[in-house]
This record gives C-alpha cells, structure tokens and sequence, in this order.
C-alpha cells in the first residue's frame, strides 16, 4: 500500500516501528504490570482486608511484611508512572497526526479516542467488574488535558504544581472536616443529659462521631469483609450488585481527588516529553536528582507514615484524631518521581537493555495487557470464576501477579511477532478513526 501525507491511507495507518519511542513503551510495560502489584488486593482480599492487616489478624506473619512493602515502596507509584506516560502520549498523538494532516480532524480523532476509552472504562467497571478502573478516569481527563498541549514545559510544571496544592488542600481539608467532627462530637457526649437536653445539632454532632467510630471497629470490618466474600462469590447478580456499587459510591469523593492527582502526573509526562526527561535524552545529573531526593524523601515521608497507622492499629478514629499531617500525597508523588529517576537511571546505564526490551512489548500492549488482568483476575477470585476471593492469604495473592506478568510478558511478545497492535488496541484505534485498520504483519 502507497501512502500519501494527508490520505486517508496515510492517515489510519499504523504507528511505524521508525515513530515508536521505544523507552516509552518499555516505561508503559514496566506501568502496566506495576499496576496489578498495586490492585491486586482490591481484587483478591475481601474487602477492608486489602489493605488493613489488622482484620485478618496479620501483624507478625509474612503477610504484615509483605503489606509494609508494598505500601512503603511501590503504593500508588505505578498510576503516576502510567498518568505521566499518557500525558506524553497526548502530545505525541497530536504530533504524529498533524504531519499527516491539516485542520481540525488530528482533534476529531483525539476526542473520539478518548470518548471511545471512556467507554472501554465503563466495560471494565460493569462486564468485567473491576471497581478500581483507571481508564474512565483517563478518557475524561485526558480531554481536559488536551486543552494545555501546546504550554511551554515551565508553565505544565507550573500547572502540576497547582494540582499537587490543591490535593494538599483537598486532604489537609478533609482530615481536619473529620477532626473537627470528632471535637463536636466528644463535646456532645461530655454534656450530662441529666441536667441539660442536647439540642438537635449537639445529637447530630454525637450521632456522626458515633458512626464514625463504629465503622473502625474491628467488628464492624469483619462484617463487612464477610460481606464482601458472601457478595463476590456468589451469583452474577450478587457479584455485579456489589462491585459496581463500590464503584458508584466512591466515584465523586474519589474523581474530586484523583482530578487533581491524575492532571499533576499527565501535566508532569508533557513537560518531561518536552525537556527530553521521559525518552532519555536529558542529563543524568536530572535523573539521579530525581531518583536520590525522591526516594530518599519519600521512602522517609512514607516509612513515618505507615508507623502512625500501625501505631493506632489501623483504628482510622484514632489516627485522624491524632494525626496533625496525611502525608500520603506528598510521599506519593516523591516515591513516584523517584521511582521513575531510577528506571531511566537503569536505562542509561546500558546494563539493563534485556529488561527494557523484555518490557518494550508488554507497553505496545498496554490497553489490552490492562483489560485483561481484569478478566484473569475476575476468573480466578469471583464466584462466577475459580472463587478464591478470601481464600488466599495476602503473600498468595502476588503469586497470581507473579504468574499473570508471565504470562503477559510471554503473550506480548509471541502477539506482536505477528500483528501490528494488541487486540484491543487494534479495535481501539479502528473506532476512532471509524476504519478498520491493518492488523496482521505480512511476511
């Protein structure tokens, strides 16, 4: 096939081994499999197990350790490692389409893109029945996003810095709502009823502390992961109840956060992309800045942290009681870019090529790589499935991720051997340019 810049041909054809940034889609592969480290849990231990130890009496086993791990080193680094990398994949679409063509389509064809991944979000939240979807997230920001492309690198820092302040504010606001929830509360129930009658505000007060410090009860958490086993292997129906209403009723209290948390990561990912950070070319003094002070600070921020939950036995009442500080976002987003220095630390370097290479095809197979630890991960731990939610203890569970990175990372090279794109990439890219694209390599 001839292709002229501008076709129709041309413009539907298939990204060129020449146009991939290969670091790129070795940062994704490495993403997309770190993000099943971090949902695992949500998919395999019944429900506030996940992530407290406390519910299933863990302290002092494997799995407290293994819980301390997960939740110093990798927590939440993963999604910002896969915000960043869209970001720089926005820009690196538009670009790629206006050397084809002219005009408003290169735009047409980002909307549709992101409408049609918004959709894909909604299949993984109500057919595969995975409350923790991120792609929903992603297709409704990302056209946000789209609007700051063309901002130099200093004003999409500048722009990150604004979400970061305003997650601090957000959950600075929020822990001291609940603090000053409880003050109320603790005076209601100092007044002596005997002698004075609260009046409707002061039992409102009482009502609400009360309620809250029910739901940190340890009896209250073992109902509700009981709940959780009874409603996730049980029917379709049961199982379709369940999961999806966790999605609804954590959606606006979590896309009020995660707005500022996924804009911070994607604005982060185009300044990068634009100052040569994220595909390796800047200086390495850039990487080992990133990688020593965000480690060494985060890891620090993070270890202190977790120390107060354990502290207070995972009892949210008393922590938010005594805490003045929830650093998790802080710590987040230093570990993150910390973690990030530290891979193209590894990149460099040269030493590691085997493993970016390893990865290279796991990231051309993002999308499909994430659909489908979904649907693995649903056919082992639902009802509808195998039905070992609540069975594993927490060390098993990563024994799954352990055997679904294999599988992924083996599949994804054996896959593009023979075709352009993944599958769903493949249908991905097909119904937003609303033309069924090339798929099978010839030869």
């Amino acid at each position: 096939m001839t292709t002229t810049a501008g076709t129709p041909a041309s413009i539907a054809a298939p990204v060129s081994q020449s146009e991939r940034i290969t670091i790129i889609d070795s940062l994704r592969g490495f993403a997309i499999l770190g993000i099943l480290l971090m949902n695992i849990p949500g998919f395999g231990l019944p429900g506030p197990a996940g992530f407290d130890p406390t519910v299933r009496h863990e302290f002092g086993t494997i799995n407290f350790t293994v819980w301390r791990l997960v939740e110093w080193i990798p927590e939440g680094t993963q999604r910002a490692l896969f915000s960043m990398l869209f970001g720089a994949g926005i820009i690196l679409f538009i670009e790629r389409q206006q050397k084809r063509i002219e005009g408003i389509r290169p735009a047409d064809y980002f909307v549709r893109r992101q409408l049609w991944l918004m959709f894909f979000g909604l299949v993984d939240v109500y057919l595969l029945l995975w409350w923790g979807d991120i792609l929903f997230d992603y297709g409704a920001y990302g056209l946000i996003i789209f609007t700051f492309r063309k901002l130099s690198p200093k004003a999409l820092i500048i722009a990150a810095s604004v979400c970061f302040l305003m997650m601090m504010l957000r959950e600075t606001r929020d822990l001291y709502q609940d603090k000053a929830m409880i003050r109320k509360g603790e005076r209601a129930a100092a007044i002596d009823t005997t002698k004075t009658k609260l009046t409707l505000q002061q039992k409102e007060d009482l009502g609400a502390m009360k309620e809250f410090m029910e739901s940190t009860r340890h009896e209250k958490k073992v109902e509700k992961m009981e709940k959780a086993i009874r409603k996730t292997t049980g029917s379709y129906a049961d199982l379709y109840e369940f999961r999806t209403s966790i999605y609804l009723d954590v959606l606006v209290k979590y896309m009020y956060m995660s707005i500022w948390d996924v804009l911070m990561f994607m604005f982060l990912g185009m300044a990068f992309f634009k100052l040569g950070i994220i595909t390796g070319q800047a200086p390495v003094k850039i990487y080992w800045l990133l990688a020593i002070v965000g480690l060494g600070l985060g890891l620090t921020i993070s270890w202190f942290r977790l120390q107060s939950l354990i502290r207070y036995q995972f009892n949210w009442f008393e922590y938010v009681k005594n805490i003045q500080f929830d650093l998790y976002t802080v710590s987040r987003t230093l570990r993150s870019l910390g973690i990030f220095g530290l891979l193209m630390l590894m990149y460099r370097s040269g030493v590691f090529k085997w493993l970016f290479a390893l990865m290279r095809p796991v990231g051309q197979m993002a999308f499909t790589n994430y659909l489908t630890q979904s649907l693995i991960c649903g056919i082992i731990f639902y009802g509808v499935g195998f039905g070992l939610y609540g069975k594993l203890q927490r060390y098993e569970v990563y024994y799954v991720v352990g055997a679904v990175w294999l599988l992924q990372i083996i599949w994804s090279h054996i896959w593009l051997r023979y075709f352009y794109f993944g599958p769903l990439e493949w249908l991905w890219r097909s119904l937003t340019y609303w033309k069924k694209q090339p798929f099978v390599k010839k030869g």
